[in-house]
């Protein structure tokens, strides 16, 4: 058995080829730029998520084959995408605008303050298990139909990177229920369905999906789309679901008690659950398994703001900056960031909130400033760890995944910031894995623990963490002591910027 998982996240595609045990056969990736035409807007052309598709099936099918020899046979397909996106289409599944991110987009406040004013914040966290935020889908497709309406007059479907790889190689028109259980205020969590009074309220010309679990076949490789990827007509696709839940499947962090760290572009954090567990600053969803819940939660920036210091260094090598960020040492020379630099998510839930840098002074060095970065994420984490534990949330086992994880610094900052002893399993390639993990129990039987063991556990250390403690309390300080001035800021910005590009 081969299986191929492929997965549309914020900053690439990836795709992996699998076999019957989990061997990693092949990888390929295809990087890739968000589009940020103004300040709050993050988008990106659905059609860049086929065309990647279709390039990383062919690198991978041809892998390992010489001239004359056929390509690898594809047994089964798992998909995964970042998400909740609105990306909407006409009646023939052509794009009609540019999809719109998750929660570091953060166009629609308008929408979301009259939405909580006209169906209720307790009513929607009641219903859909989160309030409404930059995360949520209905207020994005208001803010289209007020600005765009010549797209919602037209649209007639709702995709997300998963699905709209479903729809392209399977005819299928899908999507699965922790993806709906994002789209806030569409999905009843309780019900498990489309809630169908607000879902007229607010896209009241889309179809919505038919729902789906992640790992159900959604359909199967249809002539056009085998000639397309050369993958073999008839081959069974999955239903597939947002990455941050693949890339919990990918290092068996899908059980009661597991919290799942994922480093990338941003951190996010899923706590699995049996019961719903309504956390007004988090988000509560339905898991990735039937008869799972999560509680989840996740920063708008984390590896950006260290892409981004690389660039102001002029493309300084990682490796370089991690071994100067490791001679900075705790604290990193006396620097407090808050990684505020797109916003953020939970559980400070401010799209205006800005980065800031404090304690600079002209003897710090680039070193304490990548460290300082570090540390922001890993301040992050802890508070929204015990957002989590002050709700009442039972922690029992951590385990980080992502490709953060390689290099030790970042992970270890964090245990020691935390206090969390943290897995880190032998294979992270993160959401691919994951969704290869999926095919290939939809057709057999896997097992993710066999598939991808345990390779490191790291131990917080005491001393560490007692400095980080005092550093910890100045963070959560500072937020509330700049924030009435990154307010008056991001009204600058969004001023000097104009209006909306149409």
């Amino acid at each position: 058995m081969t299986v191929l998982g492929v997965d549309i996240g914020t900053s690439s595609s990836k795709g992996v080829l699998v076999d019957a045990d989990g061997t990693v056969l092949a990888t390929a990736v295809r990087p890739h730029a968000v589009s940020r035409p103004w300040p709050g807007h993050v988008e990106m052309d659905a059609s860049t998520w086929w065309g990647e598709f279709v390039s990383i099936t062919r690198e991978l099918t041809a892998s390992g084959t010489v001239s004359g020899t056929a390509p690898r046979v594809v047994d089964a397909v798992g998909v995964s995408g970042m998400g909740p996106c609105v990306a909407l289409t006409d009646e023939s599944d052509t794009p009609l605008h540019p999809a719109i991110l998750y929660g570091v987009d953060t166009r629609a406040t308008d929408q979301i303050a009259r939405l909580d004013d006209e169906l209720g914040r307790d009513a929607v966290l009641g219903r859909c298990g989160s309030l409404l935020s930059t995360q949520a889908v209905g207020p994005k497709i208001l803010w289209l139909a007020e600005h765009r309406p010549e797209v919602t007059a037209r649209a007639r479907r709702l995709y997300m990177p998963s699905s709209y790889l479903v729809c392209r190689l399977t005819g299928a028109y899908v999507l699965d229920h922790h993806s709906a259980s994002q789209s806030v205020p569409l999905y009843d969590s309780l019900a498990q369905e489309w809630y169908r009074p607000w879902a007229r309220r607010i896209a009241p010309d889309i179809e919505l999906p038919p729902l789906r679990w992640p790992g159900d076949i959604a359909g199967h490789v249809t002539d056009g789309a085998a000639a397309a990827t050369g993958l073999r007509a008839g081959t069974p696709v999955i239903t597939g679901t947002v990455d941050a839940w693949s890339e919990a499947l990918s290092v068996g962090a899908q059980r009661t008690g597991d919290l799942m760290l994922m480093y990338g572009s941003t951190m996010f954090l899923i706590h699995t659950l049996a019961e719903r567990l309504l956390v007004p600053q988090l988000w509560s969803t339905v898991g990735a398994l039937p008869k799972t819940r999560s509680l989840a939660g996740g920063m708008a920036t984390s590896g950006v703001i260290t892409d981004w210091l690389r660039g102001v260094f002029g493309g300084s090598g990682h490796d370089a900056l991690l071994a100067e960020a490791e001679a900075s040492g705790p604290g990193a020379g006396g620097l407090l960031m808050l990684p505020y630099f797109a916003g953020e998510r939970t559980p400070v839930a401010d799209p205006d909130a800005r980065g800031v840098i404090a304690g600079l002074t002209v003897e710090h060095t680039r070193g304490d400033l990548y460290r300082a970065a570090l540390e922001a994420t890993a301040y992050g984490v802890r508070h929204n760890a015990e957002a989590m534990r002050a709700a009442g949330a039972d922690i029992r086992r951590v385990v980080a995944a992502g490709g953060g994880t390689r290099g030790g610094l970042w992970t270890r900052i964090v245990s020691d910031v935390t206090g969390l002893e943290q897995e880190i399993r032998t294979v992270t390639l993160g959401a691919s894995y994951g969704a290869a993990y999926l095919a290939a129990k939809a057709i057999g039987d896997a097992d993710i623990d066999t598939w991808n063991p345990v390779r490191e556990r790291l131990v917080p250390d005491p001393g560490r963490r007692a400095a980080y403690d005092g550093l910890y309390d100045l963070y959560l300080r500072l937020y509330p002591a700049t924030r009435d001035i990154a307010h008056a800021l991001a009204r600058h910005q969004h001023a000097t910027a104009g209006e909306p590009p149409s």
